[in-house]
């Protein structure tokens, strides 16, 4: 079982920052600017309901889930005894979140993700999952040794609350940590902490710079357009990566292994916009939505 936290704060150099959430209206349309207030809406919902699945594989709620091919030989987790405080929140089937490359268009089909294209499915974007999942070298949740039940985690955000709370080391003590995008660590331990266990991301919103990787995170790219895969296939087979498309120019270069990154399951992402943001299934054209 995990015991959860959101917690906001990360983002406290505003220059290495995505855009802001609060005060901005959401508008249909095109990745970038107003548009991609919303991705980032959803990547935060994204990373809380992450923590959910978290809950079900830990808590041992499984009698829906289908384990990836690539996960069965695997050592299971040994789910907790105790009923979690909070148990009527995880009505989501348990699922693996992470796509393996030797059964992901079986685990979107399970999931209905087959039907739907991105952010929210594959239907369009089959073959660059493919691509991009044939040069990662896992799609494990946590490492195969690890067995340790009733895991604490939290969500640190990116907001700049935390700055002068010194709850660095309250932050380091959770077992799982999970944050978003480029939200530094560095210079900012004493109020964010130092540890990371999975860090979501996207092309416009990864670090470039070495200094920030920590072999012991798990990337997760979240892909919102299928140039996301493209790109991450593209940085891991040496190609050139054509900036056009993106909202803002993207990473030209990857300070992680391959070892540490995956791709998270769509599903993920469309249960936080359908089932959490209540977003609607279709955008009718130039339609504002309310101010967050």
């Amino acid at each position: 079982m995990c015991q959860c936290e959101l917690r906001s704060g990360g983002d406290l150099n505003e220059e290495e920052s995505p855009p802001g959430l609060n005060g901005h209206r959401l508008r249909a349309g095109p990745p970038g600017g107003p548009a991609m207030r919303g991705y980032l809406v959803a990547i935060f919902l994204s990373a809380v309901f992450l923590y959910y699945v978290l809950h079900c594989i830990l808590w041992g709620t499984n009698a829906y889930g289908v384990p990836p091919v690539e996960m069965k030989k695997r050592n299971k987790i040994q789910p907790c005894l105790s009923k979690p405080a909070f148990a009527s929140l995880l009505r989501f089937h348990q699922f693996h979140p992470f796509l393996c490359a030797a059964d992901f268009k079986n685990t979107a089909s399970f999931y209905g993700s087959d039907k739907f294209d991105l952010p929210y499915g594959i239907r369009t974007s089959a073959e660059y999952f493919r691509l991009a999942l044939s040069k990662l070298q896992s799609c494990d949740l946590f490492d195969e040794f690890d067995n340790v039940p009733c895991k604490k985690c939290v969500v640190v955000g990116n907001g700049g609350v935390l700055k002068n709370k010194t709850l660095g080391e309250k932050i380091d003590s959770y077992d799982v940590i999970i944050r978003m995008n480029n939200g530094p660590i560095l210079g900012h331990e004493e109020e964010v902490g130092r540890r990371t266990t999975f860090r979501l991301f996207y092309p416009e919103s990864v670090f470039s710079d070495p200094n920030h990787n920590d072999p012991n995170t798990t990337v997760i790219l979240t892909a919102f357009k299928p140039l996301d895969l493209k790109w991450l296939w593209e940085l891991l087979t040496g190609g050139k990566i054509n900036t056009n498309g993106f909202w803002k120019k993207p990473a030209l270069n990857l300070i992680y292994k391959p070892y540490q990154i995956r791709i998270l399951d769509p599903f993920i992402i469309r249960t936080a916009a359908y089932e959490l943001l209540h977003f609607p299934k279709v955008f009718p054209k130039n339609q504002v939505t309310t101010e967050h």
